[in-house]
C-alpha cells in the first residue's frame, strides 16, 4: 500500500475523530458547568454526591469508563449494544471530562473576590445576573489555560475510542499496521494528532489573546 492511499483511508477515520472531538466539548463544557455548581451547593447532600461522582470519574482510567458505556448496558440489563459506536463514545467521553472541567469551574469560581458578590447586590443584580454578568466572564478568563490543557489532551485521548472498535483514525491505522507489518501508520497517525493539536493549541491561544484584556 503506497504512502497517498495510506494516508487516504486514515483521513476518512480523521473526520470521525474531529466527531468524537467536537461532540465531546459541546456536551462536557455546559455539563461541567452544572456539575461544578452542584458541587458548590449549599445542601451537603448533593455536594457530597457529586463531589464522590467527580472522584470516581477522576479516579477510574477513560478507557473502563468507555467499556462501561458500551458494554454495560448489555450485561446488567440484556439491552443490546448500540450499533452507532458513536453515541456511546460520545457519552463516555463528556462524562469523564465534564468532572474534569468542574473541577476547574469551581476552582475558577471560588477565586473571585467575595466581596464582587456584595456589590453586585447593593447594585440591584440578581444572583443570576450577578453570576452572567460579573462572575463568569472573569472565571473564564482565569480557566483558560487549564481548559485549553484538558482540550488539548482531549485530542489524543479520541484514540481510545479503539477499545470499541469504532473507526476513528487510529483504530484504521492500527489496522492497516497489522495487516501490512509496518510501523508507518503509526507514524502518520502521530503526524495528523500533532498538526490537530497544533491548530488547537493556535485557535485556544488566540481566544486567550482577546480574553486578555488587561493588556
Amino acid at each position: 500500500m503506497s504512502l497517498l492511499t495510506m494516508i487516504a483511508k486514515m483521513s476518512e477515520g480523521f473526520g470521525r475523530t474531529c466527531a468524537i472531538f467536537f461532540l465531546t466539548l459541546i456536551f462536557s463544557l455546559p455539563l461541567g458547568m452544572i456539575v461544578a455548581l452542584l458541587r458548590m451547593s449549599k445542601n451537603k447532600v448533593v455536594s457530597a454526591v457529586t463531589r464522590f461522582f467527580i472522584s470516581v470519574l477522576r479516579g477510574t482510567p477513560l478507557m473502563l469508563q468507555l467499556l462501561a458505556v458500551t458494554y454495560g448496558p448489555y450485561y446488567l440489563f440484556g439491552i443490546s449494544v448500540s450499533r452507532n459506536k458513536l453515541i456511546p463514545v460520545v457519552v463516555a467521553f463528556s462524562i469523564n471530562y465534564a468532572a474534569y472541567f468542574a473541577e476547574i469551574y469551581r476552582g475558577g469560581i471560588e477565586s473571585i473576590s467575595p466581596g464582587q458578590y456584595e456589590a453586585a447586590k447593593v447594585l440591584g443584580y440578581t444572583k443570576v445576573q450577578t453570576f452572567m454578568r460579573i462572575i463568569l466572564p472573569q472565571v473564564v478568563k482565569r480557566i483558560m489555560p487549564s481548559v485549553t490543557n484538558e482540550v488539548v489532551t482531549l485530542v489524543k485521548d479520541t484514540s481510545i475510542a479503539f477499545t470499541v472498535s469504532y473507526q476513528e483514525m487510529f483504530t484504521i491505522g492500527k489496522q492497516i499496521a497489522n495487516s501490512q507489518t509496518s510501523f508507518v501508520p503509526f507514524v502518520v497517525a502521530g503526524v495528523f494528532y500533532f498538526v490537530f493539536n497544533a491548530i488547537v493549541d493556535f485557535v485556544m491561544g488566540r481566544i486567550e489573546k482577546k480574553l486578555d484584556y488587561y493588556k
